[in-house]
C-alpha cells in the first residue's frame, strides 16, 4: 500500500497526468474544471481586495489562459471593470479555452492586445500568461508583459503558477511575475516552495476542485512539504520522572584553532534542543569562552586525535564540523568521528573534507547539511547547478551519499530512503553567519533523544526555520543572529508553550 502524505506535491506533468484522466472519465468535464478554477481564483482574489473595482486580466493562449478568461467573465458579471489584455491572437485558442474567450464576450469583455506602455493604474492584476508547461525561457512578448506587471506596484494574484517560474524546481525562466499571491489547482506543485520560488509565489493557495490526487497511486507525490504539527508529534511532554540519562548525550567535535564559535553555537542550540548532556571537544584556547558563555556544556581541549578518542564511548551522536577548518587537526577529528560508528551530523568543513577526503564514504547513520556550495562540492559541479534542480540534487547525493540529506536555503529540501520533504518555513534573516551550526546541533539533539535521522531531519528543519521566524516576528528579519534561535527553538519543541 502506498504511503498517505499530508500534503503531497507534484511534478508538473504529474498533475497534467491526473488531470487528463480525470477530464477522460467524464465527458465535458474539462470545461468545468476550467471554471472551478476561475471560480476559486475569483474568490480568493474578492476576499484578498474586497474593495478593488478593477481587474487586469493577462492572458495567453493555453487552459492557464482560459481560467483567466472564465475569471474576466465571472468579474463583469459582478459590476467590476475588467480590462483584458491578450497577448495571443483569438483565433490561436483551441478547446476549452476557446470556450472561455467566448464566455467573456458573452459577459461584455473583449481582449485587447498587449502593448508597451498599457497603463496599469489602480485594481488587481490577475496573472494567466504562461502555466505550468513552460519549458524554456520567457520570451517576447510576454518578458515585457511581465516586467510591466512588476513594475505597476498592483497586487498581483497568479493562476496555477507565476509566469515564467518552472513547475519542478521553483528556478526563474529568465523573468518572472511577482505574485502577491497563487493560487494553484488539483495538485499542489514542487516548484512553488522551494528555490527562487519564494520571492515570487507569495502565499501559496491551494484548492484541490475535488480532485483527489493521492487516488492515483502510480503516480506517487515527488515530495511532502513539512507542517507544524511535526514537532509536536515528535516531541510528546516528558514522563515526570526523567532523567538526563534518558535523552542521550550529544558531543559536538569542532572550533580548530581561532574558530570556536560555531562549535559553541552547535552545542548550545544542543542544550536548548533538550539533549540530556553536551560534551564540545574543540581547541584548547576556545574551552574557557565556551565555559563562560554555557557553563552547562562539558568543554574539553583537544589537540589532536588522543585527546578525543575517550570522548566518544559516551555519545550518542556526534555533531561534526562547525569551525573544523579543513587543516591536519579537522582532518584527524573527522577520521576518528567516521571510524566510531557513532551516528554523526555532518555539516560545514565536515562536508568540505568528506568531498576531499572521502569521496566514497556511504553510510545509513548520518545527516548531512549542506547548503549549495557544498553539495556542489559533493557532487563536483557549482552552486548554480544545485540550484537550477534542488529536487535532482539533493536526491542525487542521497543516493550518492546514503542517509539522510538536509540541502539548506530557501525551501530547505530533506531527502531520506522514502522520498523527499519541503520546509515551507524561514525568512531572509537567516542569511547570516552560524546559522547552519545551529541546525547542527539541533538535529544532534533529536537524535540523541532516540528520533530516527529522517524524523530528526524533518522535526530538526522545521524548527530552526519556525526559530527564525519567531525572532524575526519579534525583533525584524535585518540583524537576527544565529545565537537568537536557541531560545526559540526551546520554546517550540515544548508543545502548548506556543502556537
Amino acid at each position: 500500500m502506498s504511503r498517505h502524505y499530508e500534503h503531497p506535491l507534484y511534478l508538473a506533468e504529474q498533475v497534467r497526468e491526473i488531470d487528463r484522466r480525470t477530464i477522460a472519465a467524464e465527458e465535458g468535464l474539462g470545461f468545468d474544471l476550467m471554471q472551478r478554477a476561475a471560480r476559486a481564483a475569483y474568490d480568493e482574489a474578492r476576499l484578498r481586495w474586497p474593495n478593488a473595482q478593477r481587474l487586469y486580466v493577462f492572458c495567453g493562449a493555453g487552459n492557464n489562459a482560459g481560467d483567466g478568461y472564465v475569471m474576466a467573465a465571472l468579474a463583469a458579471r459582478d459590476g467590476l471593470s475588467v480590462q483584458l489584455i491578450a497577448l495571443r491572437e483569438s483565433q490561436e485558442l483551441e478547446g476549452d479555452a476557446a470556450r472561455a474567450l467566448e464566455m467573456a464576450e458573452s459577459a461584455g469583455v473583449y481582449a485587447v492586445r498587449w502593448q508597451e506602455g498599457m497603463a496599469l493604474e489602480g485594481g488587481v492584476i490577475i496573472d494567466a500568461l504562461l502555466g505550468t508547461g513552460l519549458g524554456g525561457e520567457v520570451r517576447e512578448p510576454f518578458a515585457a508583459a511581465i516586467e510591466a506587471i512588476n513594475a505597476s506596484d498592483l497586487p498581483v494574484l497568479a493562476i496555477d503558477i507565476p509566469s515564467g517560474l518552472a513547475a519542478d524546481t521553483g528556478a526563474v525562466l529568465g523573468c518572472a511575475v511577482d505574485a502577491d499571491v497563487t493560487v494553484t489547482f488539483i495538485a499542489d506543485k514542487f516548484g512553488l516552495h522551494t528555490g527562487q520560488a519564494a520571492d515570487h509565489v507569495g502565499e501559496v493557495v491551494f484548492r484541490s476542485l475535488d480532485i483527489e490526487a493521492q487516488m492515483h497511486q502510480d503516480l506517487p507525490p515527488a515530495a511532502e512539504l513539512l507542517e507544524k504539527s511535526v514537532i509536536a508529534k515528535a516531541l510528546p511532554p516528558r514522563r515526570r520522572d526523567s532523567h538526563k540519562g534518558d535523552f542521550g548525550h550529544v558531543l559536538v567535535i569542532g572550533g580548530a584553532p581561532g574558530f570556536g564559535g560555531a562549535a559553541l553555537l552547535a552545542s548550545e542550540s544542543a542544550a536548548r534542543l533538550g539533549a540530556g548532556k553536551i560534551s564540545l571537544a574543540t581547541a584548547p584556547e576556545h574551552v574557557n569562552a565556551s565555559l563562560i558563555r554555557t557553563p552547562e556544556i562539558m568543554a574539553r581541549g583537544v589537540r589532536g586525535v588522543s585527546d578525543v578518542k575517550p570522548l566518544l564511548e559516551g555519545a550518542s551522536v556526534i555533531v561534526i564540523g562547525p569551525g573544523l577548518g579543513q587543516g591536519a587537526w579537522g582532518q584527524g577529528m573527522l577520521q576518528v568521528a567516521l571510524a566510531s560508528n557513532k551516528p554523526l551530523v555532518v555539516d560545514a568543513d565536515g562536508l568540505n573534507l568528506l568531498a576531499a577526503h572521502w569521496p566514497d564514504e556511504k553510510r545509513d547513520d548520518w545527516v548531512l547539511t549542506p547548503h549549495p556550495g557544498e553539495a556542489a562540492r559533493l557532487l563536483d559541479c557549482n552552486a548554480k547547478t544545485i540550484e537550477a534542480d534542488r529536487l535532482s540534487a539533493v536526491q542525487t547525493l542521497q543516493l550518492k551519499r546514503g542517509g539522510t540529506v538536509v540541502l539548506k536555503g530557501a525551501g530547505t529540501l530533506v531527502a531520506g530512503p522514502g522520498g523527499v520533504a519541503v520546509c515551507p518555513y524561514g525568512n531572509p534573516g537567516m542569511a547570516s553567519g552560524g546559522m547552519g551550526d545551529v541546525l547542527s546541533g539541533m538535529l544532534g539533539a533529536l537524535v540523541a533523544q532516540g528520533l530516527e535521522m529522517v524524523q530528526a531531519a524533518h522535526v530538526g528543519v522545521t524548527l530552526h526555520a519556525l526559530a527564525a521566524d519567531h525572532a524575526a516576528y519579534e525583533a525584524g528579519e535585518r540583524g537576527l543572529l544565529a545565537g537568537d534561535l536557541a531560545s526559540y527553538g526551546r520554546f517550540l519543541a515544548n508543545p502548548g508553550t506556543v502556537d
